[in-house]
């Protein structure tokens, strides 16, 4: 019998990861949330590889520094308590490969405090500019929650609008599916 799993949204970001990524590689997580994809991304690029991390909360903060130490991950990782669409003041770096972006609100804390196209789209712009020849930009976004329909809208409408040949970009997302589940989009710097 044939096994033929489709990948759910965070599911399926990794899997882009995992196979784009190499040792040292410098990355950044858009929205560290509670430091899974954080870890999963330290994981990838190696000791000699370095991430970037960035979330508005305290709380998201401090649970990623957590599992990161817990993991011996910490000397990887960059932390700072603020906004994505303020990335370039703190990563003078124009090499990074990839830029993940797990979008909506942190797990187990308040769902008023959201991601929101005001700061995601300058996040997203700025992102594309320190990508190396070839890098990517994915976004997991959850239009099922208070706000997340618009802010998915707004993102298609920029990533529909990016020059195709400078830019190549590829929407995942279910079809025939219930209570609007994560999508995702990946835009490849050419």
């Amino acid at each position: 019998m044939r096994d033929l799993n489709l990948s759910q949204g965070v599911e399926y970001s990794h899997l882009i990861l995992e196979k784009y990524l190499e040792k040292n590689d410098i990355v950044i997580d858009a929205t560290v949330g509670n430091g899974n994809d954080t870890l999963f991304l330290a994981e990838l690029v190696g000791e000699n590889g370095k991430v970037y991390g960035f979330d508005i909360q305290q709380k998201a903060i401090k649970n990623t520094e957590k599992k990161l130490i817990e993991n011996n991950m910490a000397s990887r990782v960059d932390l700072f308590q603020n906004g994505h669409e303020n990335l370039k003041e703190y990563v003078k770096n124009n090499n990074i490969s990839a830029i993940l972006f797990n979008l909506g609100y942190l797990p187990g804390s308040d769902k008023k405090i959201i991601t929101k196209p005001k700061t995601t789209i300058p996040a997203i712009k700025d992102g594309l500019d320190l990508l190396i020849k070839g890098g990517i930009v994915v976004l997991v976004i959850y239009p099922g929650h208070e706000g997340g329909k618009k802010e998915k809208e707004k993102i298609l409408e920029y990533a529909s609008d990016l020059d195709r040949k400078k830019f190549n970009v590829l929407h995942y997302y279910y079809l025939n599916q219930q209570n609007k589940p994560p999508e995702v989009i990946v835009i490849r710097k050419r």
